[in-house]
């Protein structure tokens, strides 16, 4: 997904409402899906490929200044309660992390990752 990301734009007003739900989330030390989100946020078609840009684009900024990914609260609807595959994609680009995108690796990473989101202390800006 990341050559699709670059060429879609996020509006103040979505970026902002996604910081938003991630903070609430964060708060309430709970796990947000994909759907949630876009039906939250009612997100115009490409839904789902906007949402991703945004994702990929905060987990960029996270990455950076050497946060932990906020992205990591989004999982998809199924039983693993896990991102899909394009967040470990991400993660492995950014760095954080290396191994296989599914499986015990990526599920054992991310349970870590979700739990240093709940315990970091994010500033209110980005």
């Amino acid at each position: 997904m990341s050559g699709q990301a670059t060429s879609i734009r996020i509006s103040r007003q979505i970026w902002d409402g996604l910081l938003g739900e991630l903070a609430e989330a964060r708060q309430q030390r709970q796990l947000v899906t994909y759907r949630a989100l876009i039906e939250r946020l009612q997100l115009p078609a490409p839904a789902m490929q906007t949402l991703v840009a945004a994702l990929e684009h905060l987990a960029m900024l996270d990455a950076r200044a050497g946060r932990p990914l906020r992205s990591a609260l989004v999982i998809s609807q199924g039983a693993e309660r896990l991102p899909r595959t394009g967040f470990f994609e991400c993660a492995g680009r950014l760095g954080r992390f290396n191994g296989p995108i599914d499986g015990t690796a990526a599920a054992s990473w991310h349970a870590g990752e979700v739990a240093r989101v709940f315990d970091y202390d994010f500033p209110e800006v980005p």
